[in-house]
């Protein structure tokens, strides 16, 4: 129970709501007012649009400046990791999909091939590349979205629209592939169940012509801007070595001048074979999250272009048992999501369904920095830092 006299109240006052989630928020000294105004705690969300999701952040505040935050999760959780306990290798396949729905094919690809380390299988070299195609379009895509739906929250309606109007042709390539635009169910352990369809190779290089310089309009639209420019610029700054202590991954890590992404520093797939560059900023602000996500947007052209062109003929599919027993042992595996790190962690007690399986998200990582963020900032700062962490409440609550 809180202390009453962190608030300053009198005996006769009523105790305040849902004071259990405000342990850890230093509410500093009792008689420090504002305006002659007491501070306040308020919620934002778990309704409000801008926490993209279910999320519930405890603001604390002087007035308009954030003095702490807490963020309150489990809002959207669901179990994944249990009903993992509770299924086949291969029946658990299709519930990552549903945790950063935004971005199912990573998801899939990190499970497949954490399931495959364990078996001690490889996917044949096809397969590889017709996962590394897939999964970098999907970054694309989740990148888009994160664009439009970023710009919204900051006032710019524009980009929501480009954006989503040129990440339907992404959609259109999973449809025609698998029959999914959103959940997309593209790989099985061992490989790929589809061949890619009569013209595939065609559709995505139409792509690869078509999306450069429509991002080079989203840049046009808000790199200059100076509305744009005050937004982000020296806003949700974090430090390099509070992104390293706080295990923070991804554009928001690479932001804060740390060249670590998972395709370069531990390849997997088919990564070793191509060439790319990874970008990152110097200032970890919101701008600089920006500018590093806008690159690896072109980044990621780069590394379809160069898949496409030396996809090699050959089957889709190792050879996998039909009852598959993994030996016991456990194994941890991690790709770089759009997001940052997803990692699965998997312990086999020998028999059909896996003994326990931990999942590593980035999201549910990336939130624990909200809160060095946003202190000292405003209210509607905390909206921009938000959309600049580009969480999806489906993998932080799980």
């Amino acid at each position: 129970m809180t202390d009453r006299t962190m608030f300053d109240l009198k005996p006769t006052d009523p105790k305040p709501a849902d004071d259990k989630y405000l342990s850890h928020l230093e509410l500093g000294e009792p008689d420090k007012t504002f305006l002659d105004t007491n501070e306040l705690v308020i919620n934002m969300g778990p309704q409000h649009p801008a926490t993209h999701g279910v999320l519930r952040v405890i603001l604390k505040l002087d007035g308009e400046k954030v003095l702490g935050t807490e963020c309150v999760i489990g809002y959207l959780h669901r179990g994944v990791e249990k009903i993992a306990e509770n299924r086949t290798y291969t029946m658990f396949n299709p519930y990552v999909d549903r945790m950063d729905y935004v971005a199912a094919v990573s998801n899939g690809l990190g499970y497949c091939e954490a399931v495959e380390k364990l078996l001690n299988i490889e996917a044949p070299p096809r397969a590889k590349y017709i996962r590394v195609i897939l999964t970098e379009l999907n970054r694309l895509a989740s990148h888009q979205l994160w664009l439009g739906t970023h710009a919204l929250d900051i006032g710019a309606m524009t980009p929501l629209f480009y954006t989503f109007r040129d990440r339907e042709e992404i959609l259109k390539i999973f449809e025609k592939y698998c029959g999914a635009r959103l959940t997309t169910h593209a790989f099985r352990i061992g490989g790929c169940q589809y061949e890619t369809y009569e013209g595939f190779e065609r559709d995505v290089v139409k792509f690869l012509d078509f999306v450069p310089p429509k991002i080079d309009e989203y840049e046009e639209l808000l790199t200059t801007n100076r509305i744009w420019l005050e937004r982000t610029k020296n806003v949700g700054v974090i430090s390099r070595a509070d992104a390293i202590a706080l295990g923070v991954t991804g554009p928001v890590l690479r932001a804060s001048g740390v060249k670590w992404d998972l395709r370069k520093a531990q390849p997997y797939a088919a990564y070793s074979d191509f060439d790319f560059e990874v970008p990152i900023g110097a200032n970890g602000d919101t701008y600089d999250r920006y500018t590093v996500r806008m690159e690896e947007m072109r980044q990621s052209l780069r590394i379809i272009r160069q898949a496409v062109e030396k996809i090699p003929e050959g089957p889709i599919m190792a050879k996998v048992p039909k009852v598959m027993k993994p030996p016991v042992g456990e194994i941890y595996h991690s790709i770089e999501a759009p997001k940052g790190e997803l990692g699965y962690f998997i312990v086999s007690d020998g028999s059909t369904q896996p003994y326990r399986v931990r999942i590593r998200p980035p999201s549910f990582v990336n939130l624990q920095a909200l809160d060095i963020m946003v202190r000292g900032a405003l209210v509607a700062d905390v909206i921009a830092v938000i959309g600049t962490l580009d969480i999806v409440l489906g993998e932080v609550d799980r």
